[in-house]
């Protein structure tokens, strides 16, 4: 087996693990806050806002580490030890405190969850990236692998959630372990440019793309049309649920549904960067974003199970389109080296400062409004910050008539440095 199938693999293998854990552990984490714990929909809304706190604050940090390391191992290890703690965590830690104090819970769990599975996830995708841009293959077909893990897991997660909840979290800590035993078996070689790149990055460099015009021109998109999308998706569970004739019915459901959607994105994570390369990494995200808004307005207008299920799989065309779309934006617009800085605080930080400031806000419109009002009312909003979206973003070489070149996407070569171009400031990723 030859250096780079064998990467291919094990990174397949371990973000296939990752995201089963995750599954089992907060892909009805809504469900448990409001039926096992009994917190109403503005406590829930507090206590995911705390881990998109949470989660903003260790971004930046994730992502500059990200990119001085290199391809080194470090945050591996950390998510991975963070995982097997997920089931102590969630029993002995995190539900204790949400009985005793809400807030102090919401802190303290969202320290732990914001890390592990939200920043955590976003940092596995880059270094992902990273391994994929410098052995030749493409981040979505790894990526894949995660969804076929959440997928896997989400299959039985409703039915053993129905048994205990405490059996999904031990689940998770299983899989960390797995991931720690993974990691002790996997060899990586720095070669000596991919140690010089990442040595020459400084954190003057990092806090310049604030400075960067294209970087809050990206921006408009990540922090209006992706939030309004990850809120919406937040307490969705529950919805879902509450349509069913009781809530058991409604959990088993929900996993059988999320499972089916998971391994139909599976498949959309397969083909989308063909479809991306054809059309564009600008018209991509446009793409996604008017799916979303499709599924969030339909929500609102749903009238039963059959319909809400029907709406609930368009997730699996969407979010393929966006995450290969993210990616070869950044690779278009940006510095090589920057490169898991940028997801890190642009799109990473960006999700988590937006949902933090929306989770509690939209939580209490749950209770005052509705769900299906609510959902209304988010793809409005969404709908505004789609047409910013469209004159904001830049075009992408697919767009323009250009050819795509170094810069098409992050497997078109394993370059380890910036590739200037003829455009300012642009980069091959």
């Amino acid at each position: 087996m030859n250096t780079r199938q064998a990467h291919y693999r094990f990174l397949s293998t371990f973000v296939y693990v990752y995201f089963f854990a995750q599954a089992m552990s907060i892909s009805l984490l809504a469900l448990w806050l409001r039926t096992t714990l009994q917190l109403s929909g503005t406590e829930t809304g507090i206590v995911f806002a705390a881990n998109f706190v949470a989660a903003m604050c260790s971004q930046p940090i994730y992502g500059f580490v990200s990119d001085r390391i290199g391809t080194r191992k470090h945050i591996l290890w950390v998510v991975s030890a963070l995982c097997a703690l997920c089931g102590v965590f969630f029993l002995f830690v995190y539900g204790p405190l949400l009985r005793a104090n809400v807030v102090l819970g919401a802190i303290v769990g969202g320290i732990y969850l914001g890390v592990t599975f939200i920043a955590g996830s976003y940092a596995i995708e880059s270094y992902v990236d990273r391994i994929g841009r410098r052995h030749g293959f493409e981040y979505s077909r790894v990526r894949l692998w995660g969804s076929l893990g959440f997928a896997s897991a989400a299959m039985f997660s409703g039915r053993i959630y129905n048994i205990n909840p405490s059996i999904n979290f031990f689940l998770a800590s299983t899989a960390g372990v797995a991931m720690l035993a993974m990691l002790l078996l996997w060899r990586t070689r720095d070669d000596g440019a991919d140690t010089a790149a990442a040595n020459s990055v400084r954190l003057a460099d990092a806090l310049g793309l604030l400075r960067d015009p294209k970087f809050w021109r990206f921006m408009v998109f990540v922090l209006g049309v992706t939030n309004i999308y990850l809120v919406f998706d937040q307490q969705f569970p529950s919805y879902f649920t509450s349509l069913f004739p009781d809530p058991k019915t409604g959990a088993a459901m929900f996993g059988y549904l999320n499972s089916a959607q998971i391994f139909i994105e599976a498949c959309g994570l397969f083909l989308s960067p063909l479809l991306v390369k054809r059309i564009g990494a600008k018209n991509g995200l446009l793409l996604a974003g008017s799916i979303m808004l499709v599924r969030i307005a339909g929500s609102g207008l749903a009238v039963g199970p059959l319909s809400i299920s029907a709406l609930k799989m368009l997730h699996s065309v969407e979010l393929p389109i966006l995450v290969v779309s993210i990616f070869r934006y950044i690779a278009c617009h940006f510095d090589n080296r920057l490169a898991s800085t940028l997801y890190m605080v642009g799109v990473s930080f960006g999700h988590s400062l937006g949902l933090a400031i929306l989770s509690p806000l939209v939580g209490k419109s749950y209770d005052l409004m509705g769900f299906p009002a609510t959902y209304l009312t988010l793809a409005a909003l969404g709908l505004g910050f789609l047409a910013a979206s469209a004159w904001a973003l830049q075009p992408t070489p697919a767009e323009t008539g250009r050819g795509a070149g170094k810069n098409a996407g992050p497997a078109s070569a394993p370059a380890t440095a910036p590739a200037q171009t003829t455009q300012p400031a642009s980069s091959a990723n």
